[in-house]
């Protein structure tokens, strides 16, 4: 279908500011462009309480973010990594995401906010993400959380380190997780496919983007291929928790997430697709300029209220 009417209003908003190229920019200047833009987007929602934390990382100290919804627990957690291809984004970023889906699933909502690149290259980004779920799973019943009900979950950048996670976890024998929630993740460096070419420009992520975002994550590209920086590269996707994929029909990742997706069901995981007609990159976070970022949350939140639930 064609763009959504909604999405093609945001892309002319954006057009009209004539920004300079992401590649002839620094991470630091992009970083601050990125928070300039959340007071277009309106107050984030009220949750029951949010705290700010350190805990140990493994190579330093991570900043976290806690997110309570109503009630007196134990609640589910999930362990939110946030987007911007490993080198932009924060805990501001993503912070009315994290609200919403702490109200909608009635969970708390742990956001971590790992090392980035270029200042820490792969693979620093998910060492720290593991860490903070362990951290998670070993501190939950004073977070008010139960450890038995845990879930990964992120967008772009973020949904490629929640897929990394839950390999790590399986592989380490724990901790333990429920779910995995994938938003237009990035889950394959090497994908040559046509979401990437028939998105390469004009829809907000384009194909130079991620360039600049792969070479200032990685060493060197042929870290690409290593399944933490690729998960559906990894050679065996068995065993691994339950997820929900959701993608964009006009943005480069779309793909690689449905083909990620459909490698998980075809290892006897059960995962659900859900494509979004019209869409683009990063619309979840948009959701209070269109209608479908809405609708990715509420989807989002029912998918992790049924996971809790089982």
């Amino acid at each position: 279908m064609p763009l959504d009417p909604q999405a093609q209003a945001y892309l002319d908003q954006r057009a009209a500011l004539n920004a300079p190229p992401l590649q002839h920019l620094t991470p630091t200047v992009v970083r601050q462009g990125m928070r300039a833009q959340l007071a277009l987007l309106g107050e984030p929602a009220a949750v029951a309480r949010s705290e700010d934390r350190t805990i140990p990382g493994p190579d330093g100290a991570i900043p976290i973010r806690l997110y309570w919804p109503d009630g007196s627990g134990p609640f589910p957690i999930l362990v939110f990594f946030h987007g911007g291809g490993w080198v932009i984004g924060d805990l501001e970023t993503h912070d009315a995401l994290c609200r919403n889906l702490t109200n909608g699933a009635g969970c708390l909502v742990v956001s971590v906010d790992y090392r980035l690149a270029p200042e820490a290259k792969f693979p620093a980004a998910p060492h720290d993400c593991y860490a903070a779920t362990v951290w998670v799973a070993a501190h939950a019943a004073e977070l008010q959380g139960t450890a038995t009900r845990i879930a990964v979950g992120g967008d772009s950048a973020g949904g490629n380190l929640a897929a990394v996670v839950a390999h790590m976890a399986r592989d380490a024998g724990g901790p333990p997780l429920v779910f995995q929630l994938l938003i237009y993740p990035a889950t394959d460096f090497t994908a040559e496919n046509a979401s990437r070419s028939d998105n390469a420009q004009g829809y907000g992520l384009g194909s130079a983007d991620m360039e600049w975002f792969g070479g200032h994550y990685l060493n060197h590209p042929a870290e690409g291929t290593h399944p933490l920086a690729s998960p559906h590269l990894a050679a065996d996707v068995q065993g691994l928790p339950p997820a929900l994929v959701i993608t964009a029909e006009f943005d480069p990742l779309r793909d690689e997430g449905e083909a990620y997706g459909r490698r998980l069901q075809a290892a006897g995981v059960s995962v659900t697709i859900s494509h979004y007609p019209g869409m683009i990159h990063g619309f979840l976070s948009l959701d209070t300029l269109l209608d479908q970022g809405r609708a990715g949350i509420a989807e989002s939140c029912a998918a992790l209220r049924a996971a809790f639930g089982a």
